[in-house]
Formats: C-alpha cells, sequence, structure tokens
C-alpha cells in the first residue's frame, strides 16, 4: 500500500511541465467563469499528485504516459520531494479556493486561483517551480529536514557541474 501511495523520484520534469500548463488552463477557465465545477478535476488533480504520484489524476496519466514519451526532448529529471511539496501547495490553494467558492465568496475564490495560475504559468513556461523554491528555503531554515531529500542537496552542485560543461 505505501508503494502504491508514493511519489516518482527522480521526476521527469517535461512531465511536470506539462500538468502545470494543464492547471494553469483548468485555472483560467475557473478565473474566467466562476464556474465552481472547474475546481473539482483542479482540486482533485492536486490532491491525487500528492497522495500518489501521477497514479490516480488523469492530468499526471496523461502527461506521463502519453505526451511526454511522445516527445522527441532530451527530458531533465528532477528531485521529486520538492514537486510533491509544490503539489502539496497546489492542494492548498485549491482547497482554500473551493471552501472559498462554497461559501460564495466566488471573488475571492478566483483570486487564489489566479495567483495559483501565476505558479503554474512560471513551472510551465519556465520551470520556475515556486514550491521548489519555498521547499529549498525551509530545509535551509531547518523546517524540513535534510534527510527528507538528500538529493536536493547535492543537485545543486550537480546542476552546476553540468550547466559547466
Amino acid at each position: 500500500m505505501s508503494k502504491f501511495f508514493s511519489f516518482p523520484n527522480p521526476v521527469n520534469e517535461t512531465s511536470a511541465r506539462i500538468v502545470a500548463g494543464g492547471a494553469v488552463f483548468m485555472g483560467i477557465a475557473f478565473v474566467l467563469s466562476g464556474n465552481g465545477w472547474v475546481l473539482l478535476p483542479l482540486t482533485y488533480g492536486f490532491i491525487a499528485r500528492v497522495l500518489a504520484g501521477p497514479k490516480l489524476s488523469p492530468l499526471g496519466r496523461l502527461a506521463t504516459q502519453v505526451l511526454t514519451p511522445r516527445l522527441s526532448i532530451e527530458h531533465r529529471f528532477v528531485p521529486g520531494p520538492p514537486k510533491r511539496f509544490a503539489q502539496g501547495v497546489g492542494a492548498a490553494f485549491t482547497i482554500t479556493a473551493s471552501v472559498l467558492f462554497v461559501l460564495g465568496a466566488t471573488g475571492a475564490a478566483q483570486i487564489v486561483i489566479a495567483l495559483l495560475v501565476v505558479a503554474a504559468f512560471l513551472e510551465s513556461a519556465f520551470a520556475v517551480c515556486l514550491g521548489c523554491i519555498g521547499f529549498g528555503l525551509l530545509m535551509k531554515i531547518g523546517v524540513i529536514p535534510e534527510a527528507v531529500c538528500e538529493e536536493c542537496n547535492n543537485f545543486t552542485a550537480r546542476s552546476l557541474q553540468t550547466s559547466a560543461q
């Protein structure tokens, strides 16, 4: 059971960026329409990906099993724990927006999702993961133990070596 509720490590960054693009489109659909039904798949997707990676997420499965394998590009792999943390932040935003929507605060829900869209757009378009940056800062100040992502400690050094070549 614990294997099922696991998150991939490493994560194919191409797949993560495709999933973020899907979140951007769904988020924009909600912000423009105010239609709460859009929040259902958006919120479910983030919760599913936090719990089990792409296994329970239709968007995650589409990205990892259909779209990414068809792209003829060099794929980059990044540590999984920061990506899982980022999915958790997305879940927190979408759950908050869903609660606000149910309480009748549609405008506030749209603002929360607009902020999510900004973060997801940065990930999708530029591979800038705000959740991952936050994860790194929380590790640096000791809130998240280094043991959670030992690869993260070596990742910066490895990235610098790769970019120098």
